[in-house]
């Protein structure tokens, strides 16, 4: 039975959150992975509601109430859930371009034994979640039998 790993994350002010993690999940495949908690402020995110073709951005500090998603060396597929100063609130998937206001806190799950990556699915037409089985991050003990 493979256990997943859990990895908390801080992402300090003026980094762009979605290339951020793209960047780190290129650079350390433990990092790809499921954001399962998230919070923080972003500051003008850039949102792309559903069936548009464009992202808008969202003026001013953002507070996060939500972000979940998936995210891979490949790229990522996030939506987003933020309040403005009056509380309304709005949601969608998040674009490149909103930067991290005061911080942003999360717990990215990475299930063992799976590769995440995207590939171009010939039904939607956009880059799609891939799953596959790779090598065990950690080789097993040698007193163990796999």
């Amino acid at each position: 039975m493979t256990v997943p790993s859990h990895h908390p994350l801080r992402l300090p002010p003026g980094v762009d959150l979605r290339k951020e993690l793209e960047a780190m999940a290129r650079e350390d495949p433990e990092l790809c992975g499921f954001i399962v908690c998230c919070i923080g402020s972003l500051e003008s995110p850039v949102l792309r509601f559903a069936d548009q073709d464009k992202g808008v951005v969202l003026d001013g500090p953002q507070e996060v109430i939500m972000l979940t998603g998936s995210v891979s060396g490949a790229g990522a597929h996030l939506h987003l859930v933020v309040a403005d100063a009056k509380g309304h609130t709005l949601g969608g998937h998040l674009c490149h371009g909103g930067r991290v206001r005061t911080t942003m806190e999360m717990l990215l799950l990475c299930p063992e034994g799976w590769q995440l990556g995207r590939e171009r699915d010939a039904t939607t037409g956009h880059l799609e979640l891939t799953i596959s089985p790779s090598r065990p991050r950690h080789p097993p003990l040698p007193e163990s039998p796999g």
